[in-house]
């Protein structure tokens, strides 16, 4: 879920995460018009639009229960680290 910036309040799968950036790509968020030239993989050219990297500062993770939350780790029963969900509680 985004918090910040145009598309604050959306929800996306993120596809990839460019950690030395700290930035992540985010599915039908931060949307931007890119100009190309004909090309083989686009013969007509024109304006094409497609997702940019945002900030990771300004994405959180959404539990099960679709809320947006900070993420915790403790061990489990069986003595593993596990994340989990501060506001519910849960595992994630």
């Amino acid at each position: 879920m985004v918090i910040a910036g145009d598309d604050k309040g959306k929800k996306g799968r993120v596809i990839e995460v460019f950690s030395e950036k700290k930035r992540a790509l985010v599915e039908g968020i931060n949307i931007v018009s890119r100009h190309t030239k004909p090309n083989a993989q686009n013969q007509q050219g024109g304006i094409i639009k497609k997702e940019a990297p945002v900030n990771i500062s300004n994405l959180k993770v959404v539990d099960k229960s679709g809320n947006a939350t900070r993420i915790g780790r403790r061990l489990s029963s069986d003595g593993k680290l596990v994340r989990f969900s501060k506001k519910s509680g849960e595992e994630i």
